[in-house]
């Protein structure tokens, strides 16, 4: 009988222990819940401060709480760690706060990171500054950048959209009102696409006019139509919206000469002002322009071709320059964008402040994506494996940047919510005749 409770207990045990393997492997925010979270909140406690000395973060105490120490006790004075505030737990890892000693600075915690993550068994350990004197640890328990999951709230704001995941377990808010303009690069099949979708699904449920320029024939925003307030699908068509975009821009900013009394001979250049000082009732809507494989519009056969191609890039390098005032906005994509493209590459690139770097065939690429803002980036860009689709390298030009993974959305899905929120579209009247539904809806049934 005791063999038999032997035997039970036993295959009890092996039982749990194998249930924690596969939980670590298949389910690793459950198996942090249950066992990661324990052992490594025990870990930070008992070892803090060995850990701290050992990195080379601790400093000489103050002389009070040197003579303290003598007066009281016997012991050596030894250097003290940065003051600790709170653990706080986490879905996904821990966050600790550490108040800076004087004469310390973020970059010395950032430095030892990957210390501290050994020392304490976690994924991975972020540092985000709060204020001055004050530091964030950022403990990440697993590979959050693995299977992606969104948070399931998630605060949005009109031009703010969640997007994806980073690295850190925080979330990458596309916020066109902070970054105007954007780049985005990546090879076939790097997750480029499933960007543009989540991107076009989350800008579908607000009150944003969406434009899109596939020279591809529309196969990659053909799907996303009812919601589009404008769709060109070839060069030809592109080089007929652009110039409509334009003049949208010019007739906004007379909006806000008009509504402000600004004198008529004022270059639109020197106008300061933008859209949103204009009262809500007089406000146009904001537009978002996206144009998928950029290259598409710099090729060219013929002189004739090269003519219409300075033109197009013309416009949107004034578009660039001069939209964010009239609440026009950028998301470009493309999977090489360098000046070998032609004339105007160059400068278009520049004005596209944020930048979002997925996996490329070659470092000249990931160079012409980061390497003017964020250069040390350039490397982790280049090493993005084919198997994690969808990983990207995203900075500013603040020189910021972190890796991001965007979530899996089917086409199917993405679509159902562009036809859902159609009637959402803003009524544009310079761009009824670009819609891509525009002609369906004049035929009659039968």
């Amino acid at each position: 009988m005791a063999d038999l409770v032997t035997l039970a207990e036993l295959g009890g045990a092996l039982t749990a222990v194998g249930g924690v393997v596969y939980a670590r492997k298949a389910r690793p925010a459950v198996y942090w819940s249950m066992v990661g979270l324990p052992l490594s909140t025990a870990r930070l406690l008992v070892s803090y401060g060995s850990t701290m000395d050992a990195c080379g973060l601790t400093v000489p105490p103050s002389r009070l709480r040197a003579f303290a120490v003598r007066a009281t006790t016997r012991r050596e004075v030894r250097p003290v760690p940065p003051r600790r505030g709170l653990v706080r737990p986490t879905a996904t890892g821990l966050r600790v706060r550490l108040r800076l000693a004087p004469g310390q600075e973020p970059a010395d915690v950032a430095a030892s990171c990957e210390r501290l993550r050994h020392a304490w068994g976690v994924h991975a350990v972020h540092v985000r500054s709060i204020r001055p004197g004050v530091v964030e640890l950022r403990l990440v328990g697993f590979d959050v950048l693995r299977d992606v999951k969104m948070p399931r709230r998630a605060d949005t704001d009109l031009l703010a959209v969640p997007v994806a995941l980073r690295e850190d377990a925080t979330l990458f808010v596309r916020d066109y009102r902070a970054i105007p303009h954007q780049l985005v690069l990546g090879a076939t099949l790097s997750g480029k696409s499933m960007f543009l979708r989540n991107l076009l699904a989350a800008l579908a449920a607000q009150a944003v006019a969406l434009v899109g320029i596939d020279c591809k024939r529309g196969v990659e925003l053909a799907p996303f139509a009812p919601r589009l307030s404008a769709l060109a699908t070839d060069p030809e068509q592109a080089a007929e919206l652009l110039p409509v975009l334009v003049q949208e821009m010019e007739n906004r900013y007379d909006l806000i000469r008009a509504r402000q009394s600004i004198p008529p001979g004022v270059r639109d250049e020197e106008i300061t002002s933008d859209i949103w000082g204009l009262p809500d009732d007089e406000r146009p809507a904001p537009i978002v322009l996206f144009v998928d494989e950029v290259a598409e519009l710099f090729l060219v056969a013929t002189r004739k071709d090269e003519e219409r191609r300075d033109e197009m890039v013309t416009q949107l390098i004034r578009l660039a320059q001069l939209g964010r005032a009239a609440g026009i906005y950028l998301e470009v994509c493309g999977q090489r964008f360098g000046a070998e493209l032609g004339k105007g590459a160059t400068m278009l690139r520049a004005q596209l402040t944020g930048r979002v770097c997925h996996r490329v065939n070659d470092e000249a690429s990931a160079k012409m994506a980061l390497g003017d803002i964020a250069p040390e980036a350039v490397y982790v860009a280049s090493a993005i494996a084919p198997e994690v689709p969808g990983v990207a390298v995203v900075g500013d030009s603040s020189g910021g940047w972190s890796r991001i993974r965007t979530p899996y959305l089917s086409l199917a899905d993405a679509a159902a919510t562009c036809r859902d929120s159609a009637h959402l579209a803003p009524h544009i009247p310079a761009l009824e005749p670009f819609r891509p539904y525009a002609s369906a809806e004049l035929i009659p049934a039968g």
